[in-house]
């Protein structure tokens, strides 16, 4: 169980560092990167992960150009954890700490050779928690945002696309601890007592001189059980910006948001408003392996030396009938007072929300 990480002064428990302190199975370590050219002509989400009580690495990579979205994933047997992000033809490669990542894939039908680089520090979110009726935590992770650009080049089925920093912009986080992941549990109670409903709200946002994190999630009835509102400067201070009231735009008929304005309240009790417009958007449960996607999910065993594309066509009736039960991740263009940021808005409500009137799954804006 010795690994090459075990020379570094790193140990958080006495074990290996192949081994984590929990042996529970949904165990994670993964990352998340988004990158956009602002107009909307081009859309992408990737990410890396890591389950070692699963035994399971995973990568994957959509981007999204007109109405489809072009998805590859690799997956392979996680032999032996290290400093070197890598599966199939993926990998990352930490350039710089916390500010420079280079990340890497190689595919004929979608290839990258990007680099991020950090415009302002990361900022620590608050944990984030959901305990299920039967007193057990189905999410108890750890995360960081940042804001930033990209640098490289890009290929989408052949055609090829200069990223310049100046243009292409995009959001990050790091996440690690307990969610569901790989193969579903038996669902045991939980299928006689599902859930009424899941409600989240994801903004992160860069501006030129600050950008702003804010997370909300509530329960059903509307009960906060996550709020997090920030403000990180160049110089690395942090405000927190209060309560945040929310106030969402859906499409009519639908549970896709198009515009968001939050109330937050800076340190000193003055108000700040930030508006957010909702350019366009990929679904995390098509083709990048999140809760609901039928075709594949993060941890999920394939087998040794395992990848996938696969191209989805957004106007399919089978594939647009679930985007609406899944998070959705728009591209946001934001407004603070005088000052024009863009970056995240990702948004799932599903089921019951009381405070924005749905009753149940069915339910949907009139």
């Amino acid at each position: 169980m010795i690994g090459p990480l075990d020379e570094y002064p790193i140990h958080q428990a006495p074990l290996p560092i192949a081994r984590v302190a929990t042996s529970d199975r949904n165990f994670y370590d993964r990352s998340y990167f988004n990158a956009s050219d602002r107009d909307g002509g081009t859309f992408l989400v990737t990410g890396f992960g890591v389950y070692p009580n699963l035994g399971v690495t995973d990568a994957f990579m959509t981007v999204r150009r007109g109405d489809h979205q072009r998805a590859v994933r690799f997956s392979d047997a996680l032999v032996e954890r290290g400093i070197a992000p890598e599966v199939g033809g993926y990998r990352l490669e930490v350039i710089e700490p916390l500010r420079k990542i280079r990340m890497i894939c190689e595919h004929d039908d979608l290839s990258a050779d990007m680099t991020w680089e950090g415009a302002f520090p990361v900022v620590q979110e608050q944990p984030h928690t959901i305990i299920t009726g039967l007193n057990r935590p189905i999410i108890d992770a750890q995360r960081f945002a940042q804001v930033g650009s990209w640098s490289g080049t890009l290929s989408v089925d052949g055609t090829d696309f200069t990223v310049d920093p100046d243009v292409w912009t995009g959001t990050r986080d790091r996440s690690w601890g307990i969610r569901p992941v790989g193969e579903s549990d038996p669902p045991g109670r939980v299928a006689d007592e599902p859930s009424e409903g899941f409600w989240w709200l994801y903004v992160p946002l860069r501006f030129d001189d600050f950008s702003i994190v804010v997370i909300v999630q509530e329960e059903p009835n509307g009960f906060r059980t996550l709020n997090d509102a920030t403000r990180i400067w160049n110089d690395g201070r942090v405000e927190q910006l209060g309560w945040p009231r929310v106030h969402l735009t859906y499409r009519s008929g639908t549970r896709i948001p198009v515009s968001l304005r939050l109330e937050l309240t800076t340190p000193d009790g003055k108000p700040l408003e930030v508006e957010v417009q909702a350019g366009t958007f990929i679904a995390l449960n098509v083709g990048c392996g999140y809760g609901g996607d039928p075709d594949w999910l993060h941890g999920q065993w394939k087998g040794r030396g395992w990848s996938e594309s696969r191209l989805y066509d957004l106007t399919d009736p089978a594939i647009a009938g679930r985007i609406p039960f899944g998070v959705i991740d728009h591209v946001g263009k934001a407004r603070c007072g005088d000052a024009e940021g863009w970056g995240l808005f990702e948004h799932g409500s599903l089921g019951r929300h009381d405070p924005t009137g749905f009753a149940d799954w069915g339910s949907v804006a009139p």
